[in-house]
């Protein structure tokens, strides 16, 4: 079978409302840290990942996202921001949604934490890059672990309460 290379008109749609929701969720609860803001926008992510299609799940993760960067004043950051939360949703896609029948718990734990780890540590080194200063990017480092943690158990949280709500995929 033939995998097709576009999106149909009602996959369009959910896309565009999903990325507006990924947009909104970073855009407006923007609590100040260390060279950037902390927001729930990861919850939202991480609940996409798990509970959409993969392609809607990825789009949405990083056009919302950059989108908040660029409405935000964060023009700097919507490169890193692309590539970050794209590799953000592939990990929980491809971790959280592997153990759906053998232990789906644990391994959507692991994939929230890797997740989390990895755009810690990514944002991290982003800022390094970006300021020519790793003492500098490192002061963001508490906050983008924290913003990580209250993302991810907000996302298991909602988890049982959506997973009925959307279809599977």
């Amino acid at each position: 079978m033939q995998q097709k290379n576009y999106f149909t008109v009602q996959e369009l749609v959910f896309t565009a409302l999903m990325t507006a929701l990924v947009f909104v969720a970073t855009y407006l609860p923007h609590i100040p840290i260390p060279l950037g803001y902390a927001h729930l926008g990861d919850a939202v992510i991480f609940l996409l990942a798990l509970l959409t299609p993969r392609r809607s799940a990825l789009f949405a993760a990083c056009i919302g996202s950059a989108l908040a960067d660029l409405l935000g004043g964060f023009a700097l950051w919507i490169v890193p921001t692309l590539i970050i939360k794209f590799v953000m949703a592939e990990i929980v896609c491809r971790i959280g949604r592997r153990g759906a029948v053998l232990a789906p718990r644990i391994s959507i734990i692991a994939a929230l934490f890797l997740s989390s780890l990895w755009m810690a540590a990514a944002y991290t080194l982003a800022g390094a890059v970006l300021y020519a200063s790793l003492p500098a990017a490192l002061t963001s480092s508490p906050g983008l672990l924290m913003e990580g943690l209250v993302n991810s158990v907000v996302a298991f949280l909602l988890l049982p309460v959506l997973w009925e709500r959307f279809p599977r995929f």
